[in-house]
């Protein structure tokens, strides 16, 4: 004969899950998790699926995020299967390309750092006008113009016939090189401002780097929490 487990309170799914008893009603209204039967005198009951969504939300939000992790949580009882599987493999995915980033970002300080050691060529060999510099990076110049404006880049102005124009020094094409790395790894300006300050001051570099290698280590336990979670979001998907 099969044992059915009895229906759970309120307290009793916030002490399985590590959540407090207002933090259940809220994830509840919020829709991370079914909505709970009601006993006959209004009571809330709850069920050990509950609970496996609670534990798998948590890890969940430390991988993805919180606001994702709700829309996901939501999503995967109402998608067909193939779709809620692709959604959690995206984060996956998502969670690589921001390795990805991370890493090409490392690699281009440490290239700033080594280039830091060699001597500079002149200027008229190694300049780059805006145009050419925004096609070796792969941004558009008005992206070059904005870096500049925020203090990123430090291009030199020369005189033209029209009046004059900006022009890359070997700084400036790190700068901007170094700039374009760390954007695509998904730091915000005042952050790359911090970094740019630091290569202007070489012997900082290796704390930037120590900053990248941190943001790797953070990218390892979300993924990991990820692949932790990956059971209870297969059992959530499968019964719905």
């Amino acid at each position: 004969m099969v044992r059915v487990a009895p229906p759970l309170n309120t307290a009793a799914v916030a002490a399985a899950s590590g959540y407090s008893v207002q933090q259940v009603r809220d994830l509840e209204a919020l829709g991370v998790i079914p909505a709970a039967i009601r006993s006959e005198n209004g009571y809330r009951r709850f069920s050990s699926a509950h609970v496996a969504a609670l534990c798998a939300y948590r890890d969940l939000a430390h991988a993805v995020g919180a606001v994702d992790a709700r829309r996901a949580m939501q999503d995967i009882r109402c998608l067909p299967v193939n779709e809620a599987a692709a959604l959690i493999c995206g984060f996956h995915a998502r969670l690589n390309d921001e390795r990805n980033q991370a890493l090409a970002a490392r690699h281009a300080l440490e290239s700033i750092r080594g280039e830091a050691t060699t001597e500079a060529a002149p200027v008229d060999a190694d300049s780059m006008t805006i145009t050419e510099l925004s096609q070796a990076l792969g941004v558009r110049p008005s992206t070059l113009r904005y870096w500049e404006q925020e203090g990123l880049v430090a291009p030199e102005r020369v005189a033209t016939l029209a009046g004059s124009a900006r022009r890359y020094p070997v700084a400036a094409i790190r700068e901007a090189r170094i700039t374009a790395a760390l954007r695509a790894g998904g730091y915000r300006i005042p952050d790359v401002q911090v970094a740019i300050a630091a290569i202007r001051d070489l012997d900082e570099v290796s704390d930037t780097i120590a900053a990248l290698e941190a943001r790797l280590d953070a990218i390892g336990l979300r993924s990991l929490a990820l692949l932790r979670v990956g059971t209870l979001l297969a059992g959530i998907i499968e019964s719905a």
